[in-house]
């Protein structure tokens, strides 16, 4: 039978962490709103700027894209992996880095083998894993850009990021983080950034091309909106890592929250078990002393 002070200590110590799951829960529930909000509205922009530089692409002759569409052959690669500066969000960031381990060892095999798979990091959790990994070349991190998540700290990134694929530093860019749906549910995505992959010919047929006339040409607003494009594509990236995070957590949290009550309900019944023997051993000690007075 355990002890009775060592089950109150355990009972303290559970209701101190049940306190403190649900506070975390409720302020990644209140994150979550705000974070949710962004990326619903972020969602409908990047999808039509997407459609309409299909619509302008799918009726141009000839491969018309600049330099961030060129497609050379893939040997050397860049991964970037985005996930958060915190832990305590379940298997939210081991996700991403599990992903991006095993695009190494598969996908991009031969490329890694001879040390040309680059990881770029966003939160600290990638960074602290990959910066130690031998498994590919840590090319950096932005672990700040969670401060102060904007569009024009996304966008310098991504200025960083194309500047080097046109320089031929890289060969494919590719997206790895969590795409969110709900707050329980997040799909890890694996998206490729560069270079710009015109639509295919059976998606293109499916949809209505209107003749509209352009000013300035078709090829130089597309020349235009491929950068605006790739900034947009990874800014959503980051805000549905973003809203997938305080999903993550407040799910976690409540589940943690729920273990600490079924663990406090176990610790209560076994103290009042532990309490009922002592008392039932006192009693049986003082009966036993009054007889032996009486023989």
């Amino acid at each position: 039978m355990p002890n009775l002070k060592e089950v109150r200590n355990r009972i303290t110590s559970v209701m101190s962490t049940q306190q403190i799951t649900k506070a975390m829960k409720m302020v990644s529930a209140a994150k979550l709103r705000r974070a949710q909000d962004a990326i619903l509205m972020m969602r409908p922009y990047a999808g039509k700027l997407r459609d309409i530089m299909e619509n302008i692409s799918g009726t141009l002759d000839g491969n018309t894209g600049g330099d961030y569409a060129k497609v050379r052959p893939v040997e050397k690669v860049l991964i970037v992996a985005i996930n958060s500066n915190r832990g305590l969000c379940g298997a939210f960031n081991s996700n991403v880095i599990r992903t991006v381990n095993r695009l190494l060892r598969e996908e991009y095999a031969a490329q890694a083998k001879n040390g040309n798979v680059s990881v770029l990091c966003i939160g600290k959790k990638a960074s602290d894993f990959f910066s130690k990994s031998k498994a590919a070349v840590f090319a950096g991190q932005h672990n700040e850009i969670y401060t102060n998540l904007s569009f024009d700290n996304a966008a310098a990134i991504a200025e960083k990021i194309m500047a080097d694929f046109k320089v031929g530093t890289y060969d494919k860019v590719v997206l790895v983080y969590n795409q969110f749906k709900n707050a329980a549910v997040q799909y890890v995505m694996n998206e490729q950034l560069l270079p710009i992959v015109p639509p295919s010919a059976s998606a293109s047929s499916n949809k209505t091309v209107n003749d509209y006339i352009f000013e300035p040409a078709k090829e130089e607003l597309v020349l235009a909106l491929i950068p605006k494009a790739i900034k947009v594509q990874l800014y959503k990236a980051l805000l549905d890592s973003n809203a997938s995070e305080h999903g993550a957590r407040m799910t976690s949290m409540n589940k943690a929250t729920d273990n600490a009550g079924e663990l406090l309900r176990d610790l209560r019944l076994s103290y009042n078990k532990a309490r009922q023997a002592a008392i039932t051993g006192e009693i049986l000690e003082i009966v036993a002393g009054a007889e032996a007075l009486n023989g």
